[in-house]
């Protein structure tokens, strides 16, 4: 299969901040020590205001040089506009590989699906997902789906997607929970599927079973994967259930689709992130 990430991504940080550093350099170690996947590694290029004026403004791309914070949770980095274009620019890649049929998974931050048409928050800077879709439909791409598993809403992806021809977005997450949203679908082709906290494996399993079955329906070209892993039973974010065997069983349930397919990391703040995203990665590569 084929990683992508950038060095470069590690340098920011907030003491304290769950969104840390440690998250890619944890993972980098596990799958570079790892002999069970062989792994080819891509290195981004940024993401260019043509691509992302496809689902951002220009007044979006004018305030990430504003050094003041953008929320509470999501603070100014001198560089951070030139790191957001890294990460974002890693999803346009992730799709071009899936277009020739590689499994790919982009292994780079900041995330994303948090972050709206008009207003960065969550972590989020640049809506990562959503810019590759946005690319993929004005590229030729009729259909295709988004699968969002991280455990809060994707509500900057629904924002920027919800009048899209050609988009659908099913979002399985823990509500209530940050950011709020997410209770009911939204237009035409946005479908939530909310799972309350402390819920047992098996009911979020049945939800992430019906968001599936749905995705299948659509009858997708693509599919691009919101991998979140703070559904996480031991993460310190949310209040779910879920296992590595739940991540590996996500990645397995998807590859059987056997549609091309994408991943872009979102969230997962556990110190056992790097175990939860080699469980699904070896789902995705039917392992």
């Amino acid at each position: 299969m084929k990683i992508i990430n950038d060095a470069r991504c590690t340098g920011y940080h907030s003491p304290g901040h769950p969104e840390r550093p440690a998250r890619i350099t944890s993972t980098l170690e596990k799958l570079r020590a790892q002999t069970e996947l062989p792994i080819e590694w891509l290195t981004p290029s940024p993401a260019a205001d043509e691509a992302i004026l496809r689902a951002h403004t220009p007044e979006y791309i004018g305030r990430l040089r504003i050094p003041h914070d953008f929320d509470a949770d999501t603070a100014y980095f001198p560089n951070i506009e030139s790191l957001a274009r890294l990460s974002a620019g890693a999803g346009l890649l992730a799709l071009e590989q899936a277009r020739t049929g590689e499994t790919v998974f982009s292994l780079m931050r900041p995330p994303g699906h948090h972050a709206m048409r008009h207003e960065p928050m969550g972590f989020c800077y640049l809506n990562n997902i959503a810019i590759a879709v946005t690319n993929a439909l004005a590229t030729g791409t009729k259909r295709i789906a988004v699968f969002d598993f991280d455990v809060h809403h994707g509500n900057g992806t629904e924002d920027i997607l919800r009048d899209v021809t050609g988009a659908a977005f099913y979002s399985i997450h823990e509500y209530p929970c940050y950011p709020g949203s997410g209770s009911a679908n939204v237009g035409n082709y946005c479908f939530n599927y909310s799972v309350e906290r402390f819920s047992s494996g098996d009911d979020y399993r049945t939800t992430l079973a019906k968001a599936l079955d749905d995705l299948r329906q659509f009858k997708p070209e693509l599919i691009a994967v919101s991998a979140g892993f703070d559904a996480y039973a031991n993460d310190p974010l949310a209040n779910s259930p879920l296992e590595a065997e739940d991540f590996h069983w996500i990645g397995a349930q998807l590859h059987a689709i056997g549609t091309p397919m994408f991943s872009l990391l979102e969230g997962g703040y556990s110190d056992d992130l790097s175990d939860l995203i080699f469980a699904y990665l070896k789902g995705i590569n039917g392992k």
